[in-house]
Order: structure tokens, then sequence, then C-alpha cells
């Protein structure tokens, strides 16, 4: 509910991307019955509109018929996890060794768990645990998109729309292209020749990206390897050292986005490696000297709400001619052994995108996202001990669960999983980062979504939705086609409609995405569900407690709520995480001022005074804070503090108009009407001042003092009774007779 007051200085739009703002009007008012003013609190909830691109995956194929008992034991025991969703809990044991004794270990370590671990059973989970008991339809094969009723054929859609491979079952290359090309050619019976035109851009655009990283990065031409690219894959070789081991991770609930039904569950698909390094640690400190060569110190760049330093590989000429000679001898070759149900042979990769990223105090860290590509990968330039912090977190995992890799060492995954950095909070981190593709196998889901997000930042919404739609067509499971809808449909306040793209977008995900979670709080709130908004706010802090925004958005609400101390806890998270964030230091002021603790938010506006999209709002803050000082001094007889106070309040007051008047002429919308709620601020609040000032110098016997700031009030305000009511009140007082009637009279006629 939002609370009243007799000026409403609200909102400041965080700038942040597109999309519509729910504001929460709020103020906090004086004790002095004579105040007309109340602090502006900066209650637009924040859109998050950031796009996700990112980095890593694989997964070896499972066939339980050619199992012995003990590789049996942990792949029923990995399957039973997973079923439950305890995907954290499969990563402790899954590690790539071959001695017999270190099996048995983690047969019966898993073994163990599976015994204690929860079954926390729900739609989703349902469906998981009936595939791992008696199987079900993949990605090509279900049915009931509609037909039928009841909870089986809700678990058959919800199933087709996991996607995934079935043990034993996972297609050939040639097959999975056959029944892909069944699926697109059926589709383009449906949407018709501007389905057609978008999956040959897709191939065109596919092909094009590939022959561009061929310019830069290095490239095997497939006619001159051996291996048949039409069927199944041959085995390559595990190029590392035999004392290099490999640990796989639960990629999650959900295969990758595109050829889900090529990765069998349970998707154990993040690798990371141990033991000897990939890179040699002496070797990783001259690459780095090489780039220091080429110029990385200087250069930094933003991503997301962060910036970084590090560059593209493209401008870093030395060191891009070492990173070739590691994907013929090194990456190329280890990639397609970690990833024979995609990779036909290591001819057919290409390094799409690669940087050199620099971690440090002052760039501290990624956001969640995603990777722009089907495969990447990330290589440790750094030993551990050269930073305190960092890390790569996979958000289903939880934030706690950091994967560090020391110098030399590499995580490769599936682009599609949400990973975020942890922050580096001393010394300097150097990763290697790479988006690969793949030249037979185009990636239509990924670039049909791409082209629908850009469209969509442009205006094209109806275009932007045709194309979520597309993609979601070849595949049901895609959750960020559902999310970038979900914001076009926000925009347009369409709220029960998004919610329901966001909330399949969950089901799909589990609940383990914090920027969907974050979505719907904003959606519940415009749609004034308060604890509801409130509820999807905390679940997504508790996947990431590094969102600015969403703490900011977080505390708005428990503010709203009475819960004062909760409020004041998000806004100090969200300044901590991004001391630039002008709402949240303007809320947190206002937040002590409406609790009477006036010092503090002085503090808190003063920081606001910092953040040059809130500046002039923390100014008219800092002048009722003033204001209200210098009525307190009074109050005690301390004159001359109470005349420092209110002087420091004309001071912001006088500063401040000027900025808000360039701001209404040069905005337009939303943010012009805020500005102008904080301009009809100013007139009382001057006025106040004149009124306090006038008083202070009565107070000290300065008659002729207190005449010249009424006077100087009359000069400022000829149109404000108030003002001509003080001048003629000190008149009066100084025996000035006939000016003071001129005065009345004045006042007089303004009444009539």
């Amino acid at each position: 509910m939002k609370r009243s007051c007799h000026v409403v200085v609200s909102r400041v739009t965080i700038a942040l991307v597109v999309l519509v703002l729910l504001a929460v009007d709020t103020c906090a008012s004086f004790d002095n019955p004579e105040s007309h003013e109340g602090y502006g609190r900066d209650d637009t909830i924040a859109i998050d509109d950031e796009n996700e691109d990112g980095v890593y995956g694989i997964y070896d194929v499972h066939d339980v018929s050619r199992m012995d008992g003990l590789e049996e034991r942990l792949y029923n025991a990995k399957m039973e996890l997973w079923s439950r969703g305890e995907f954290d809990t499969m990563a402790k044991f899954s590690n790539d060794e071959d001695e017999d004794d270190s099996v048995t270990r983690r047969v019966e370590r898993m073994e163990e768990e599976v015994r204690w671990s929860s079954v926390r059973l729900g739609p989703v989970r349902e469906v998981r645990r009936e595939y791992k008991d008696g199987g079900g339809c993949i990605e090509f094969d279900c049915h009931g998109d509609g037909d039928g009723d009841g909870d089986g054929d809700f678990r058959a859609r919800l199933l087709k729309m996991r996607g995934g491979a079935s043990t034993g079952s996972t297609l050939s290359t040639s097959e999975y292209n056959e029944r892909l090309k069944a699926k697109i050619d059926e589709l383009s019976i449906v949407h018709g020749s501007e389905f057609i035109a978008a999956i040959q851009r897709n191939e065109e655009e596919h092909a094009e990206d590939c022959e561009t990283s061929c310019h830069s990065f290095y490239c095997k031409s497939q006619s001159r390897d051996h291996h048949d690219q039409s069927d199944n894959a041959i085995t390559t070789d595990n190029p590392l050292h035999q004392t290099t081991a490999i640990t796989s991770y639960s990629f999650g609930p959900t295969p990758p986005e595109d050829f889900a039904e090529k990765f069998g569950f349970p998707l154990d698909l993040i690798k990371v490696t141990s033991g000897t390094p990939i890179i040699p640690p002496q070797e990783a400190k001259d690459v780095l000297s090489l780039a220091i060569e080429d110029g990385i110190e200087h250069n930094e760049y933003t991503s997301g709400k962060y910036k970084l330093g590090g560059d593209w590989l493209l401008n870093l000429p030395k060191t891009r001619a070492w990173f070739n000679t590691r994907l013929e001898n090194t990456f190329f070759p280890l990639l397609a052994h970690l990833f024979p149900e995609i990779i036909s042979s290591p001819t057919v990769l290409r390094a799409h995108s690669v940087s050199l990223l620099k971690y440090n105090y002052t760039h501290p860290r990624t956001d969640v996202h995603i990777d722009n590509g089907i495969l990447a990968m990330t290589i440790a330039m750094t030993p551990l001990g050269d930073y305190i912090g960092g890390g790569t977190f996979f958000e289903h995992m939880g934030v706690d669960n950091v994967l560090q890799m020391d110098v030399g060492h590499g995580t490769f995954r599936p682009g599609s999983i949400r990973h975020g950095g942890h922050r580096v909070t001393g010394g300097t981190r150097y990763i290697l980062g790479a988006f690969l593709l793949i030249t037979d196998r185009v990636e239509h889901v990924r670039r049909l979504k791409n082209r629908g997000s850009a469209l969509r930042r442009q205006g094209d919404k109806r275009g932007a939705e045709k194309l979520f739609q597309w993609a979601l067509d070849i595949n049901p499971k895609c959750s960020t086609c559902l999310k970038d809808w979900a914001e076009i449909l926000v925009s347009e306040r369409k709220y029960t409609e998004a919610e329901s793209k966001v909330r399949a977008a969950l089901e799909l995900l589990e609940e383990r995405d914090s920027d969907c979670l974050f979505n719907l709080g904003v959606i519940l709130s415009e749609q004034g569900r308060e604890q509801e908004s409130i509820d999807a706010y905390q679940k997504s802090y508790q996947l990431n407690d590094e969102d600015a925004q969403l703490c900011y958005n977080l505390g708005i609400k428990l503010g709203a709520k009475g819960d004062v101390k909760g409020e004041m806890k998000m806004y100090a998270r969200a300044t901590s995480i991004d001391p630039s964030f002008g709402g949240a230091w303007l809320n947190w002021g206002t937040a002590f001022a409406e609790s009477g603790d006036i010092d503090n938010a002085e503090v808190m506006f003063l920081k606001g005074l910092s953040c040059p999209e809130v500046a002039p709002k923390a100014m008219i803050n800092l002048a009722l804070v003033y204001e209200k000082k210098a009525n307190a001094l009074a109050a005690t007889g301390d004159l001359n503090g109470a005349k420092a106070a209110i002087e420091n309040a004309v001071q912001n007051l006088e500063s401040a108009k000027p900025l808000l008047d360039d701001a209404i002429q040069n905005n337009s919308g939303d943010n012009t009407d805020e500005e102008q709620r904080y301009v009809a601020q100013f007139q009382p609040l001057r006025l106040a001042c004149h009124r306090m000032m006038g008083s202070i110098f009565a107070g000290m016997k300065d008659l002729d003092g207190c005449e010249r700031e009424f006077r100087l009030a009359v000069q400022n305000f000829p149109d404000a009774s108030t003002a001509w009511q003080m001048l003629a009140r000190i008149l009066q007082l100084q025996g000035k007779t006939e000016e003071a009637s001129q005065a009345l009279e004045k006042l007089k006629i303004m009444h009539r």
C-alpha cells in the first residue's frame, strides 16, 4: 500500500535497459506541523534487462549394457541423485579415474549419499524419477501437445520440454541430423516462407562465423581429415597428461538448448581439470608477459553490470599466436574427447570469441550469465595465491559452491548454463575464455533467440515474438526464449501473460534462476501481489546476493511492508555491491530519517551526492535534513548552530534547482514527472528556510537581518502569501506601520 504525504518526492529511474517500471511512492514527513515537505525516496522498481552471454560443457555417453558391476552401480547412483535434484551432491563424486579401488570408493560414497539424500518431489522431479525408473519420451518422440488430459499428459509434455537422451539410445550424428531436418521441414509447412528464410539465415550466419574464425584462429581443413563426418564420432584420444584428472559436475535439470537429444542423462556435462595442469604454470606466466607486451594492462570494457579488465585476443597478436598452437595441440583434441556426442572430430571446431580477462578489486567479477556458443572453456592463467576471492559458481549448484581452478587448469561446458564469477577482493586474477562453434552443427535455437532479443531491443516486439516462438517450436524447453518473451509482455503491461511465460521457465529450471525469479518479483509487484513479490525476490536473493538491483527492489518492498530493519539491510547490501547505486543511498537515508536518525540520514544523502543521476534529489533531501537540524538546534538555544544548518539547507536547495530544471528540459516521460515533483518541493522548502533564518536573526535580536531575510523571501516568491505574511509581521515589530500596511494589503489582494 502506498504511504501518503503532502508532497510526494518520488522515484528516480535507475538507468537500466528497457521495460516498464513499477513505482512505490513514499515520503517521510516532518514532526513540525507547519512543514509541507517529505524526504524523496527513490522507489522505482529496478528492471534488470541484461542479456545473457558466456562459457563451457561435456558428457560421456553411458551404455548400461556395456558397464561392469561397479560402473553400473555408479551410474545408477548418479541417476538417483539427479532424479532427486541433488546436483551439488553429484559433483562431489564425479571423477574420471580408472583405478578400481578409486571407483569402488566413489561408488560406496555416492550410494551412501543416496541413502541419506531427500526425495523432494514436485511435477518436474516426478517426471525425472519416472524417466529413471521406466523411460519416457525424448526430444523428437514426445506427443501430447494438447491431446489427452490428466497428470500423465502433463508429465509427457513436461518431459518433452526437458529434452535429453535416454541411456543407450543416443542418436548417431546422421540420425540426429535427419530427425532435426524432419522437424524443421514440418515447421516450414506450418510457418511458411518466413520461417524457411530464418533457418537459411541461421545456416548462412553460422557458415560465415566459422569462416571468419579461421581468419584469426587455428582451423584444420576437414577435407584432409580421415574421420567420417556423417555418422558416429570417432573416439578422440585424451591429449592430457595421465596424471591430469577430469571431474564431472551436473549441468542441472535441463540439457543445453541446442542438440538436447544428443546429451544423455544425468547430464554431468561440466568438466573441470585437476592434478597436472593443462598449461604448465611457467608457460601461463610467459603468456601473461606476452599479453602485457600486447597492451592488455590498459584496456577495459563493460560486461553486464560490471567493468572488466582485459581484451579480445584479436587485439593481442602475440597472445593469439600462442593460443592457436594450443588450439591445435591441446584444446581442440581435448574438447573432441570430452564431447563425442556432438563433436565428430577436432577438425570441426572453431574458436568464435576468445578473450583474456583481468579481475581485481576495481574489476571484480562478472554477472551471472550464459555463454554465446554451443561450447566454451575457461583456463586459469594465474595461481590461486595471486588473488583473494574469485572462482566460478554455477547457479543450480548454489552460489557458495565455488569451483576454484589453480593456474593452468580449465573448465569445459555447454554455453547455455548459468554461471558467474565470485568477486575478487585482492590481487589479480587472469582467465582465458573462449566460445566455440562446430562447423557441422548449426545452433538454430540460439540464433533465433539471439536475433529475437536484438529485435526486442530495437523495438520490433512482434518480430521478436515470432522468432521466440519459432525457437520454442524447435525446442520447447528454451528457457531464455520464455524469459525474453516475458520481458516484451511486461513492457506492454500484459502481466498475466508475462507471468505465465516466466513460471514456465522457472518450472523448467526448478526455480534455480535468479534473473527469472527477479522478473517474477517485478511482474507480481506490478499486479499488486506484494507478499508474492517479496517471496520471489527473496528466492532470487538466496541464489545470487550479488545483484544490487535485486537488493534495491527487495528493500523497497520490505520498507512498504514496515520491515525497516530488513529494508535497510537490503540497501546496505546494494550499496556494498555497487557504491554508485544512487537510489539505494537515497532510500537508505530516507529510512533513517523516517526512524528519527537524522545524523545517519545525512550520511546516506551525502553519499548520494556522488551519484550524478540522483545528486539533485540528494540535495533536496539534505536540505530537509539541515532544516530539521536547524529547528532542533534553535529549540535548544544554539542559534549559531541553527544558522549554519539552515545555510547548508539553502546551499543545497539553490544547487539542486538548476539541475532539476535542466533534467526536466532534457528528459521526457516518467523521469520528467519525477523531476517535476522534486521541483515542486523547492518553493515550500525554500520558504521554510527563509522563515527559519529570519526567526534565528530575530532570536539574535538582529531585526534588520530578519527584515532582510523576509524581503528576500518576497523577492524570490512574490506570489507566495507566506512571504508577505512574514514580512508584514517583522515590519510591525519594527514599528514600520505604513510598510506593514502595504504588505498586509498585498496579502488581502492575494486572498481575494
